[in-house]
């Protein structure tokens, strides 16, 4: 999914938060329940605005097969110190120390089309924008795109004939330094979540190719009753994720899974 890099800028607000994660195999029940719960345990989190716990594909990509362990969590937040708070809390944390893998990122809206649950997500706040300066300095950080769409139900096999190619073309793209296919609702609510180098990398793969084959039947055959199209500037960010490692930005600390004696206790269970 994918649109016109010339998206409308709405009114201004806050930031976006994004917690990936790749349970470990003795904590993929306690990630399950996570997952059924849903936003119900974040409704009193101070300064939250929006969130979605979402399930994903299998090997975190955009597949109609479910991963058993691998999770998203997206939230907007009114204001920076809410969302560093959220970041350090016990919801993250807890998330975090569950997982062979995460990445975590704090997020500045720069321009946006549609809308999430017939809410649109204003850009954000200049203020907020350049506190990236202090949390990284000088380090590039990259463009993160965000898409999702509710497909039409009639037209959901339609829509998933275009997704392995798409999927395949990812995986290879250049300049692409993460991407992860999350669900809301199995098949009929997806999202995307990519991080890429610069926007030239990003434009070479979305209007190109399988993917430009995809967007362009969506569109022709209305695949889609709502959906969003967001870019974002990475604040900052901290964790590894596909044994990449982006860093630690946002002071996180080291994922408690990653001790010799969780792995070795996960290699005894598979």
């Amino acid at each position: 999914m994918a649109a016109s890099l010339d998206l409308v800028k709405t009114d201004v607000s806050g930031v976006v938060v994004v917690v990936l994660v790749d349970y470990l195999r003795q904590f993929r029940g306690w990630g399950w329940m996570r997952l059924m719960a849903g936003s119900v345990g974040l409704k009193n989190v101070p300064g939250l605005l929006f969130s979605k716990v979402m399930g994903s594909g299998h090997g975190g990509g955009f597949s109609i097969r479910p991963s058993p362990s691998h999770q998203g969590l997206i939230c907007r937040f009114s204001n920076i110190d809410s969302a560093l708070k959220f970041l350090k809390g016990p919801q993250v944390s807890a998330m975090r120390e569950h997982a062979r893998e995460s990445w975590s990122g704090l997020l500045a809206v720069t321009s946006s089309r549609g809308a999430w649950d017939q809410s649109p997500w204003p850009l954000t706040d200049e203020f907020s924008r350049k506190y990236g300066d202090t949390l990284s300095g000088d380090k590039k950080q990259p463009l993160a795109v965000l898409t999702r769409a509710s497909i039409v139900p009639s037209k959901t096999m339609s829509f998933w004939r275009y997704a392995p190619s798409a999927q395949a073309e990812l995986d290879q793209a250049k300049g692409c330094l993460l991407a992860m296919g999350l669900g809301e609702i199995p098949l009929v609510r997806q999202c995307t979540f990519s991080l890429w180098e610069d926007k030239e990398a990003m434009r070479d793969y979305a209007f190109q190719g399988a993917h430009q084959t995809a967007i362009s039947a969506s569109y022709k055959n209305d695949f889609f009753s709502e959906s969003l199209f967001v870019h974002m500037q990475v604040l900052g960010m901290s964790g590894q994720w596909m044994g990449k490692d982006f860093g630690d930005d946002l002071h996180l600390g080291p994922i408690a899974a990653n001790s010799s004696k969780l792995l070795a206790r996960e290699a005894a269970d598979a």
